[in-house]
């Protein structure tokens, strides 16, 4: 492998990149600054119907993922790439957050299992030491739109991908922190004027500006960060 590789398994393996093969994800995947490689789940079923799934011990609805078919799966996608973080995308996992984003995008890359179903067998997960990630409160109709989700929030952090540095490092999160407001032309538009710090010319004044409306929107929005940066 060379370059930043992410390894995805699914059964739609035609949803990739999707979305990341435009604009500058697009452009770094052109010029190899990240690989992609899509595993199909159901090469690894053993019957002609090419079955991934099968009815929950214990009851219930829906199908739940076999571990003997992911299980195969997991580790075509780990030969020759013991080095990559196994993720399984899942509500019930830990909270992603920008510091586990940042430590992917500096690491050689990921796999990525998406889940279907009511889910993958717990044994297979458990087997393989999976980390289980979520994205929020809220469940998908699959792991693929959450895998595309974690891909794009490392990809932009990878050098060479996106333009400025700095630009990152005054972004949401980077800093404990919700991002400040952004103003741009027309200086008054419907009535409504651009603060007056930020056409003043006065660089520190505007960076006291910044990280006060920074402050404020996050101890309205995001009490918990908050709580957090206050604790730093």
């Amino acid at each position: 492998m060379s370059g930043w590789t992410a390894k995805v398994l699914t059964i739609f393996p035609e949803m990739f990149p999707g979305p990341l093969g435009c604009s500058l994800a697009g452009t770094a995947l052109e010029k190899g600054i990240w690989a992609l490689e899509t595993v199909d789940i159901r090469d690894f079923a053993s019957d002609k119907h090419r079955s991934v799934d099968d009815a929950p011990f214990g009851g219930g609805p829906g199908m739940v993922m076999r571990p003997d078919v992911v299980d195969g799966a997991i580790r075509s996608a780990r030969d020759g790439a013991r080095d990559l973080p196994f993720i399984y995308l899942t509500p019930r996992g830990r909270p992603l957050g920008q510091k586990r984003v940042a430590e992917l995008a500096a690491g050689p890359g990921m796999i990525l299992l998406c889940g279907r179903f009511e889910g993958v067998d717990q044994r297979v997960l458990e087997a393989q030491d999976a980390e289980e990630i979520s994205l929020g409160d809220f469940v998908l109709s699959g792991g693929e739109p959450a895998a595309l989700v974690v891909l794009d929030a490392c990809l932009r952090l990878l050098p060479g991908v996106m333009g400025k540095d700095a630009s990152l490092e005054e972004e949401s999160f980077e800093r404990g922190l919700l991002e400040y407001p952004h103003y741009t032309r027309p200086q008054e538009w419907q009535g409504r004027k651009v603060p007056e710090v930020l056409v003043s010319g006065h660089h520190e004044k505007i960076a006291t500006w910044r990280q006060r409306q920074a402050e404020e929107i996050t101890r309205d929005r995001r009490p918990d960060l908050w709580a957090a940066h206050e604790r730093t």
